[in-house]
């Protein structure tokens, strides 16, 4: 019986381990370069630029939000955040998240463009 509890508490403990080493956040793009936090996260990573890599003048942003990874609501897409940023020619496109301890967690986009 004791041999059965050590190896539990052994995959359970590898279990919490592989989970929390997560950041509860798995990233959104192939290639891109991201490191969660597991107790604060608070970074931007670029998800598109156009050819040229200009920055447009304006700006507008478009967020979803978290609550203990058991409810997400909201609307991140870029169409979203060109609108809020009365954008109709978007030219880069970055993705900030912020989160604490996978208990508040948001993902905004953010765009650029004319």
């Amino acid at each position: 019986m004791r041999n059965i509890a050590s190896k539990f508490l052994a995959t359970a403990a590898l279990g919490t381990a592989a989970v929390a080493g997560t950041g509860c956040y798995a990233g959104s793009g192939v290639g891109v370069a991201y490191a969660p936090g597991f107790l604060y996260s608070d970074y931007t990573y670029p998800a598109y630029a156009n050819g040229g890599g200009t920055v447009g003048t304006k700006s507008g942003e478009a967020m979803i939000t978290s609550i203990l990874g058991l409810v997400a609501t909201g609307d991140a897409s870029i169409r979203t955040a060109a609108s809020n940023g009365g954008i109709s020619e978007v030219m880069t496109v970055d993705t900030k998240v912020t989160n604490i301890l996978g208990i508040y967690s948001t993902v905004t986009t953010v765009v650029s463009g004319e």
